[in-house]
């Protein structure tokens, strides 16, 4: 108890100094609508039997209007479920491609002549133009989230699907914003076509990352934090929110607003589905 007050005061002080009260003029009134939670959407089918669940949409990031509604250079952001032995009917992505990032389940992926298997924590980049099958091997249901990301005019998307095992994947680094312990999954070079970075980030027990703005270009700025294992707590603006596996935030695209999250747990880490696109970058062709 002692520790968390002492660590919510230095948060109070460190949100003056980023200048939260700004945000609480300008912002902090519609954080809600910055943050939504799979298990609160209602399902759909597509593909023939993969079901999903909305967790951000295209929108309006600067001032929305309607929870969840603030993606501006993404499509959309999903969790999908595929039941036991299921598969999904073939599909092409046509001016799109799409990021899986498996929470459970076991399944293969096959597109374009080859295969992978699917486990938890294997993160698969879909090209746009390539047929693909998602299959389900298992007695359980496959879960995935789901990043779909527009393809600009003119791009060029990698001939073959990307299979990156997210478990074997280096330390990238441990002390980015005091704390933060980043895997790297996918940046701009593998193949993404509108984001820039697509990574894990993780938070040992009871620590906090620096709380930051984000004072350069801000209004390019697209970033999500989806928290994938254990329970934590984001710090947006002058409001502290508890982000639970399945709930995902949205960086509030100003310069007013300070962000970051703390892991009160004292014996396990907190772990987040971290992309963003930072500002436009050429097309590759």
């Amino acid at each position: 108890m002692r520790w968390t007050t002492r660590v919510l005061a230095s948060m109070l002080v460190l949100a003056s100094v980023a200048g939260a009260q700004s945000a609480a003029n300008d912002g902090s009134s519609k954080i809600d609508l910055y943050f939504a939670d799979w298990h609160a959407s209602a399902p759909r089918v597509i593909r023939g039997s993969l079901e999903e669940r909305t967790i951000l949409t295209h929108g309006d990031g600067v001032n929305p209007t309607q929870k969840g509604a603030v993606l501006r250079f993404l499509n959309s952001y999903e969790y999908a479920t595929l039941p036991a032995k299921a598969s999904t009917q073939t599909t092409r992505l046509d001016g799109q491609q799409e990021i899986y990032f498996v929470a459970s389940g076991q399944g293969t992926v096959t597109g374009g002549g080859q295969s992978a298997k699917l486990s938890r924590n294997i993160a698969v980049l879909v090209p746009a133009g390539l047929d693909f099958t998602l299959t389900n091997t298992s007695d359980e249901p496959l879960t995935m989230y789901v990043i779909n990301e527009p393809t600009p005019p003119g791009f060029r998307p990698n001939s073959a699907i990307l299979v990156r095992d997210e478990n074997a994947l280096p330390i990238t680094s441990s002390d980015e914003f005091w704390t933060h312990i980043v895997k790297t999954v996918f940046v701009t070079a593998d193949g993404l076509a509108t984001l820039q970075a697509v990574l894990t980030v993780s938070l040992d027990p009871l620590t906090i990352s620096r709380p930051h703005l984000h004072l350069v270009d801000y209004t390019d700025t697209e970033e999500v934090w989806s928290a994938l294992d254990g329970s934590s707590l984001a710090f947006v603006g002058n409001q502290l929110k508890e982000q639970t596996p399945g709930m995902a935030f949205y960086h509030v695209p100003d310069d007013k607003t300070p962000h970051t999250n703390l892991n009160p747990s004292q014996d396990s880490q907190a772990t987040f589905f971290y992309f963003a696109r930072y500002h436009p970058h050429e097309t590759r062709k």
